[in-house]
């Protein structure tokens, strides 16, 4: 679930988007889709349990038709909704910068992607050009390896320098509370850095 919607702001938005008509599961779970751009939707697990609380406590009713529940507001839910006015406001104004911070941040992954993908292309064409190019030619002869000094200091430096990475990285997952999309999309980065290293290692 997305940080904005932590201790329990998640009941108090199902609550307004039923004042706004009765509705069943799946289509809460795209309107909150819809208004997070695409960028989060809440899943299944996430939706029911608390309809059926909000029903336990007669916030909400529902009725069901085709083998589908039909969520509608009660009287108390409005009441609650009235009482904590003020909380909403705060509610959307926070989901709507969320949706600013994730619509950067999804804009930025896209940069990233697609000049990673141009990159990768331009990569690839200027090294047909120089296998055209090279043909007859014999390959370079290979570089001589550094000295067992030299090698053993080029590792200590690694170690290092990963050290202070793996320390970096987690200062600053500490410095802030991060949404999901924003870890799961470090997640992928780390993910992606380790298979370059990976590549270049073999």
């Amino acid at each position: 679930m997305t940080a904005v919607f932590s201790h329990g702001r998640l009941r108090l938005y199902l609550l307004k988007l039923l004042d706004d008509g009765p509705k069943h599961g799946y289509e809460l779970i795209r309107l909150l889709e819809d208004r997070f751009l695409g960028l989060y939707a809440p899943s299944a697990g996430t939706i029911y349990p608390r309809l059926q609380r909000l029903e336990a406590e007669g916030l909400v009713s529902h009725t069901a038709a085709g083998g589908r529940k039909t969520y509608s507001i009660t009287d108390a839910g409005r009441d609650e909704l009235r009482q904590r006015a003020g909380e909403l406001t705060t509610l959307e104004a926070d989901i709507a910068a969320s949706v600013a911070d994730l619509s950067t941040l999804a804009g930025e992954i896209r940069s990233e992607v697609s000049g990673s993908v141009r990159d990768l292309k331009r990569e690839l064409s200027e090294a047909a050009r120089q296998t055209r190019r090279n043909r007859w030619e014999p390959p370079a002869p290979p570089r001589p390896a550094p000295a067992n000094g030299q090698r053993a200091a080029l590792l200590d430096e690694l170690d290092q320098r990963l050290t202070a990475f793996t320390a970096e990285v987690g200062r600053l997952a500490r410095a802030r509370q991060f949404s999901d999309v924003q870890l799961r999309t470090a997640i992928r980065l780390l993910d992606g850095a380790l298979d370059g290293l990976r590549r270049l290692l073999r």
